[in-house]
């Protein structure tokens, strides 16, 4: 799909969820940064019930060093890979402090040398804390990029490309928060809603669902 064609498929986006965002709850970039380490094989919801609790307790770099490894654990035990994850945040806050004086930093590199912390997550830091136009491809916008065809490819480095090449600049902004919350509730892997779907007559997806 080439730009030009994308346009009203992000229009329509656009009209259903005008002001879309991420469903975790953060009040600030490192409420994020650890919300989405843990978001990681979780749903947003399991990541939301722990967070609460956990960033009432501990929700600067420097509080969660002091919370420790032990209550931090019991903070997330709820979420898969529990045990990794605790250890990937605690290092991540030490380095913050060491490297940035405890704040999240605002740059791709810096962000990808944190432990725990890969491009996809940098790209979520860059778009939903700091306004970046970045797209971060996670399984629901690799499913929706490639079952539309918006942005097809075999990898997800493929589909990041494609689509910030087919994404037009004003939407690039929202673009990650749209695609995700359709492939979320629209566009679902098993079997996707399209009687309710805004894009339906501009996807290429050969086995549409019937209206009923």
């Amino acid at each position: 799909m080439n730009a030009s064609r994308a346009y009203p498929l992000y229009e329509r986006l656009r009209q259903a969820r005008p002001k879309p965002t991420t469903e975790l709850r953060y009040l600030s970039p490192f409420e994020l940064l650890v919300a989405v380490m843990l978001s990681a094989q979780s749903t947003d919801k399991k990541v939301n019930e722990a967070t609460g609790p956990l960033f009432r307790a501990a929700n600067t770099p420097r509080a969660m060093l002091a919370l420790g490894e032990a209550q931090l654990k019991g903070h997330i035990k709820t979420i898969g890979l529990y045990n990794l994850k605790a250890a990937n945040i605690l290092k991540t806050c030490a380095l913050l402090l060491e490297r940035h004086d405890g704040v999240v930093p605002d740059d791709r590199d810096a962000l990808e040398r944190l432990p725990g912390v890969g491009r996809k997550t940098a790209n979520v830091i860059l778009n939903t804390a700091f306004g970046h136009p970045t797209i971060a491809v996670d399984t629901h916008i690799f499913r929706v990029a490639n079952r539309t065809g918006l942005a097809p490819g075999e990898t997800v480095q493929q589909v990041e490309a494609g689509l910030l090449a087919v994404t037009p600049d004003e939407f690039k902004r929202d673009a990650h928060h749209w695609l995700i919350l359709h492939g979320r509730y629209i566009c679902t892997a098993r079997k996707p809603r399209c009687p309710a779907c805004p894009i339906r007559d501009l996807c290429a997806y050969p086995d549409k669902s019937e209206p009923i």
